[in-house]
């Protein structure tokens, strides 16, 4: 399953809030995409620490993209 979350418009903590409640039920094979216009330097510590992956890039608009795994 793939789950978009367009938090651009967001104020912290909700697109947090929004991955961590994505991330429940989450199977193998299932993917996040998060849409920000900043780096979610506290998300990447919480993933890396609780053994999902992820990676980043970076759009001409200014969008962060991130791809949770």
């Amino acid at each position: 399953m793939r789950i978009e979350i367009d938090a651009r418009g967001m104020v912290a903590p909700e697109p947090f809030e929004r991955v961590v409640e994505a991330l429940e039920g989450f199977a193998p094979g299932d993917e996040i995409v998060l849409l920000l216009y900043r780096e979610p330097y506290p998300l990447y510590d919480m993933l890396v620490r609780n053994g999902y992956r992820y990676s980043t890039e970076h759009d001409e608009d200014g969008t962060v993209r991130v791809r949770i795994t």
